[in-house]
C-alpha cells in the first residue's frame, strides 16, 4: 500500500508546499540515513492509475547533487510502500524518453493491475 510520511511533508515552500488534505500527493524532504547533511527530496503522487515518486539527493537549500544509488532507492521504496509491494523503475524506448532533471530517479506502481514479474531464478 502506498503511503506518505507526513512529518517530512514540505509545508512552507512557495511552489511545492502541501498539507495533509493533499493525501499521497506532495513534496517531502527526508533526512539522509547517515548524519552527513544530505537529504532526500521526494515528490509523490497517486493519480491517473499510478502511484509514483521521484527522488533526488541534495544538500539543504541546494540543487540536486547526484542520482540516488540502488540502496538509497530501496530505502525510499520502503518508506513509501509496504515490504511486499512490487515497484518498478522504467527504462522507456528512446522515442518516449523524457529527462526533466539529470539527477532524479522514479519509482512506479500501477493501481489497477498486478505487475508481472519473472521467475526468481531469472532475476537473482
Amino acid at each position: 500500500m502506498f503511503h506518505v510520511i507526513n512529518k517530512y511533508r514540505e509545508r512552507e515552500h512557495p511552489q511545492l508546499k502541501s498539507d495533509d488534505s493533499y493525501g499521497n500527493n506532495g513534496f517531502f524532504i527526508i533526512p539522509y540515513q547517515k548524519p552527513n547533511g544530505l537529504q532526500y527530496r521526494v515528490q509523490a503522487s497517486d493519480g491517473m492509475g499510478w502511484e509514483h515518486i521521484s527522488v533526488s539527493i541534495a544538500l539543504p537549500g541546494r540543487q540536486a547533487l547526484r542520482c540516488p544509488t540502488w540502496g538509497e532507492m530501496c530505502y525510499i521504496k520502503k518508506l513509501f510502500w509496504d515490504e511486499d509491494d512490487c515497484i518498478i523503475q522504467f527504462h522507456p524506448a528512446k522515442s518516449e524518453y523524457v529527462n526533466r532533471h539529470p539527477f532524479v530517479l522514479h519509482l512506479w506502481r500501477p493501481t489497477d493491475q498486478v505487475i508481472p514479474i519473472p521467475e526468481k531464478i531469472m532475476v537473482g
